[in-house]
């Protein structure tokens, strides 16, 4: 394999999983507001989410994982798959994102602590999920990404609190 088609694959891989991204970004600029879990606890009597996982959050994220993937597929000629590929991946960050959150209140960590591997690659390992019920998924594609997202997701993290977006830079 050439270092060429080794590029290509990476930037193919990016531009599939690029509503993914934006989603889970989109709901950290859209966030605040109730609690997706109402302030509900779970059976170990901790919340089942958290005050980090909102309603407007969720929804941000998933409305922006499907306007990226509208304008793929608007660039692709093919709106339509685009919209619906969006909107399954912004679902699938947001479903991620949310299952890495239930999780973290398991173990005991407070909102905004680290847990890694699930902060970065929960959100696209659900995301890849729910856009394999649509398309097949290179499995390059995939390793590609389980690589290069946590890079990606502490870089932009990183920006975002240089910027003042977030309090933590991780």
């Amino acid at each position: 394999m050439s270092s060429g088609s080794i590029a290509q694959i990476i930037l193919d891989a990016i531009w599939f999983v690029l509503p993914a991204y934006v989603a889970n970004g989109g709901a950290m600029l859209t966030g605040g507001g109730p609690a997706l879990d109402g302030g509900r606890f779970f059976l170990d009597g901790r919340r089942i989410l958290g005050d980090g996982v909102t309603v407007r959050g969720t929804v941000g994220g998933i409305v922006a994982g499907a306007v990226t993937g509208g304008v793929q597929g608007l660039i692709g000629s093919d709106p339509e798959n685009g919209l619906v590929l969006g909107l399954l991946m912004g679902a699938g960050a947001m479903i991620g994102d949310s299952a890495g959150s239930f999780l973290k209140r398991r173990l005991g960590l407070a909102r905004g602590r680290p847990a890694p591997g699930l902060d970065q690659l929960g959100f696209l390992i659900a995301a890849i999920a729910l856009a394999s019920l649509l398309v097949s998924v290179p499995t390059m594609w995939f390793i590609v990404l389980i690589v290069l997202t946590p890079t990606i997701h502490l870089f932009t993290n990183f920006l975002a609190y240089r910027i003042g977006i977030k309090e933590v830079w991780y």
